[in-house]
């Protein structure tokens, strides 16, 4: 009896760990391209942070049992925000 209350404390803590994991493994997209100078490309971030945060509300409405695909869909807008950077970066370069 004793080892099956070890267990599931074990199984908390992991699943615990294993949630806050996740939340750890996605950083919200930074807005880091000038408005000023890349209007479109900064407007395409602010759509990835708000496409970010709404995964985020419908991985907790759903208590985060999405198989995966809500996180590898927040991962994904990470990436695409951090092209949209290097395409700021790489406009700024050819910039005459």
């Amino acid at each position: 009896m004793h080892h099956i209350k070890i267990t599931s404390k074990c199984a908390v803590v992991f699943v615990l760990l294993l949630l806050i994991g996740t939340l750890v493994a996605a950083q919200r997209p930074r807005a880091n391209v000038s408005g000023s100078r890349h209007p479109n490309l900064a407007a395409a971030q602010q759509l990835c942070r708000q496409a970010w945060d709404r995964i985020v509300a419908a991985q907790k409405a759903n208590e985060f049992d999405m198989q995966g695909h809500a996180e590898k869909a927040r991962n994904l807008l990470v990436q695409a925000n951090d092209e949209l950077k290097l395409a700021a970066e790489a406009a700024n370069r050819n910039a005459k």
